[in-house]
């Protein structure tokens, strides 16, 4: 039985540490930085940061289970986890020079209220960025799912992925725009997504993780066959034989300005 964290990672954890590379350059993380990582999970994109000389960052999440995983992988000493929630930081303002958050405010409950403490906790001139999976075109592998399984059974359709908030084009910008950012940019980053085999592409699923999972592995062992049938002729590929897709995310960046870091 894989934990909580272990079936993130085989789900999407290879993919979103492939994201954190290119997320850490688009954010313009530098050396010695100091970075707040808000929803850290197991630590894709700390590990990012870390790669850039100096840098430090700090974790925050509220799973413990993911924090556990993002020590486990050794970044001491710079690189702290703690378990937290990001829309209540307990940081005082203008603490860091980058507050980042990849794959994470489409689920946060209030992402309002999180950028504003994103922005509060970071200093004058310093940037806040983001990224979301494009769930409705971009995330191919989650495309493909939720195509088959709501054509599979309409009834889902409402529980498709695509309907996740900030995962459009020009949302993300818009959010950041209307809190007060400066020099605010939108772009969309890509990463390859190279699956072994039908199984490997399949069985993440089964983890329960993400709206996707969930939906896959409550299904009783005759649809979940159906489904996985119908997904496996959409992608033409048998048990063997490698298979390539895309992700998009949409990434967007802006920076402080001295009023708002002060809180005027």
């Amino acid at each position: 039985m894989f934990s909580a964290s272990d079936a993130y990672e085989r789900f999407m954890g290879r993919w979103s540490r492939k994201l954190a590379a290119a997320f850490v350059a688009f954010a313009d993380v530098q050396p010695s930085d100091a970075v707040l990582d808000a929803g850290c999970g197991t630590g894709a994109l700390a590990s990012a940061v870390l790669a850039v000389p100096g840098a430090r960052v700090v974790g925050v999440d509220p799973s413990s289970g993911y924090l556990q995983a993002a020590r486990a992988h050794g970044f001491e000493p710079r690189a702290s986890f703690e378990e937290g929630d990001i829309q209540r930081l307990r940081f005082p303002d203008a603490t860091f020079d980058r507050s980042l958050s990849m794959l994470v405010l489409n689920f946060v409950p209030d992402p309002q209220r999180a950028l504003v403490e994103m922005t509060r906790v970071t200093r004058p001139d310093g940037i806040v960025a983001a990224a979301v999976w494009d769930y409705g075109e971009g995330m191919e592998m989650l495309r493909v799912f939720w195509d088959e399984a709501v054509a599979f059974d309409a009834s889902i359709e409402s529980r498709d992925e695509r309907h996740m908030p900030l995962s459009r084009s020009g949302e993300l910008e818009t959010l950041w725009r209307a809190h007060g950012l400066i020099a605010v940019v939108e772009a969309p980053l890509v990463v390859p997504l190279v699956f072994s085999s039908f199984d490997d592409f399949w069985l993440p699923f089964l983890g329960g993780q993400g709206p996707a999972g969930a939906y896959a592995s409550a299904l009783s062992e005759d649809r979940r066959a159906v489904l996985r049938d119908r997904v496996r002729a959409r992608l033409a590929t048998g048990r063997a034989g490698s298979l390539m897709l895309t992700a998009r995310a949409w990434a967007v960046k802006g920076v402080v300005p001295p009023k708002v870091a002060a809180g005027s």
